[in-house]
């Protein structure tokens, strides 16, 4: 009887394991996979003193109406099966020792630089565009070339992408289960034109899941100035008061639950062929998982409105500003301010070379604006040459040929000239950090780089591994923050 009871069991056992083996497989096999990046290969992370390293993963919020679903969800017709565009683009910075999450989100009206691009499935090549909208990355062989493109503009290794659709988030919605919004009015995200979303809530908090957390996502007209930057700010309230939602209610220990989450995601979700697996994703869910939730901060990339001509209502990365974010993503700095302060590194030496008078000093001039993934800006080097020469650097002179350089420097070719260098910077308030010889130039070349995109004297350095206010960064356990209605836009 023991030994029949037991063969049962053993059975029952096996028969359970294969089905758990089969479903795993299942999901495994619906994960959709593409190359991480169609540019420039990026080098590797920099381990720090206990051998960690960061994690930075690009979500990718793509628009497309390729299916019934998704066109069920919203767009007007003429843009059915059209190329998909990449309207939300949001970088997520794990930290080497995942003590703390930063989140970075990028209008989808930014102008910037695209690379060229290669899409592997139909091995189309798409031309670098100089000046060009970033949602439109994604149409150009994939989001590998949106990946690409968050590269070239901000030099930050990406690890991983996962890219969701329509229909995708409304189901993911619907699996967690809603969750809590707040807005200062009643608001219904319509217009006499019939543009918006068509978002429709009492004032106050409530909650969303499906189709309606959607139209939460995707609000533009009613929330504060009717842009793409208030949109930014609703979709960081939504991910913050998610994540508070699951650790509170514990949504993701009844098993029901977690299968459905676990299917809407793996139907929705394309990502990098690094993912090899359901259980890569897993590893990725528990990385972020340890992270407490006051120590999350999403913040938006400083951006002003472009001042070019035909480019009213785009934006541009903010110049020092958007730098300074990316150098703190860059170099592992908690947006949230609560990193461990660095030590300073000693300012260089006054060289003891002397200085020969300022109109006996050639100085060549190059316009390197267009170092951060943007168009150049015209007449730069023409501008600082003619700052320099009133300033009796009388054979300072512009030259034609380009030279991209996120930051401005100073360069000399020989020992003999680095004291004339030192006292090029000084005159237009370059610190001494951003003299260095060099054998790529031959006597003194001063590149503007786009750190410097206006002004005849070099701006004031950002303050250290401070966020900037214009990041308008939101804390994870902020549940006071609450959406401002646009004016027009109440009921």
């Amino acid at each position: 009887m023991l030994r029949w009871t037991a063969a049962v069991l053993s059975l029952l056992i096996l028969a359970t394991a294969a089905a758990g083996y089969l479903y795993y497989e299942n999901l495994n096999g619906k994960i959709k996979k593409k190359e991480l990046t169609l540019g420039a290969k990026m080098p590797v992370h920099r381990a720090n003193a206990d051998g960690q390293t960061p994690l930075n993963i690009l979500l990718i919020g793509s628009d497309a109406r390729d299916n019934e679903a998704n066109q069920k969800l919203g767009g007007a017709k003429e843009t059915f099966n059209g190329k998909p565009l990449a309207d939300v683009q949001m970088l997520l910075h794990v930290s080497a020792d995942r003590s703390n999450i930063s989140v970075i989100s990028m209008p989808r009206d930014t102008m910037l630089r695209i690379p060229e691009c290669q899409d592997p499935e139909t091995g189309e090549v798409h031309p670098a565009r100089a000046w060009a909208q970033t949602n439109e990355s994604l149409s150009r062989g994939g989001p590998g070339c949106t990946v690409a493109t968050w590269y070239e503009l901000t030099g930050i290794t990406i690890d991983h992408f996962m890219l969701i659709d329509f229909a995708g988030v409304v189901s993911m919605a619907d699996a967690i289960g809603g969750v809590p919004v707040c807005v200062s009015d009643r608001v219904h995200s319509r217009n006499s034109k019939g543009q918006g979303s068509g978002l429709k809530l009492d004032a106050g908090t409530s909650f969303v899941k499906g189709e309606q957390a959607l139209q939460w996502l995707r609000t533009r007209y009613g929330f504060e100035d009717g842009t793409d930057l208030a949109r930014a700010r609703a979709q960081h309230m939504y991910m913050n008061s998610m994540v508070r939602q699951l650790r509170k209610n514990a949504k993701l220990t009844d098993p029901n639950k977690l299968r459905k989450l676990a299917e809407a995601a793996i139907d929705s979700l394309t990502v990098d062929k690094g993912i090899e697996s359901v259980a890569s994703l897993l590893d990725l869910g528990n990385a972020l998982k340890s992270v407490p939730t006051h120590r999350i901060t999403m913040a938006k990339m400083p951006s002003v409105y472009s001042k070019r001509p035909n480019y009213t209502g785009k934006v541009e990365p903010k110049p020092g500003e958007a730098e300074q974010v990316f150098r703190m993503i860059r170099e592992d700095i908690p947006l949230d301010g609560k990193g461990k302060p660095k030590k300073k590194k000693a300012a260089p030496a006054k060289s003891q070379d002397r200085a020969a008078a300022p109109a006996d000093i050639p100085v060549q001039v190059r316009n390197g604006t267009g170092g951060d993934g943007q168009l150049p800006l015209r007449g730069r080097a023409t501008e600082v040459t003619a700052a320099l020469q009133a300033g009796g650097f009388t054979q300072a002179v512009a030259d034609i040929a380009g030279n991209p350089q996120r930051k401005t420097v100073v360069q000399f070719s020989n020992a003999e000239l680095e004291g004339d260098a030192q006292a090029v910077a000084k005159a237009l308030g370059i610190p001494v950090s951003s003299v260095r010889k060099s054998t790529d130039v031959t006597g003194i070349s001063l590149t503007v780089g786009a750190d410097w995109p206006t002004g005849d004297a070099f701006p004031g350095a950002v303050d250290g591994d401070k966020t900037p206010d214009s990041a308008e960064a939101l804390n994870g356990s902020d549940t006071k923050a609450c959406m401002k209605v646009q004016p027009g836009f109440t009921w």
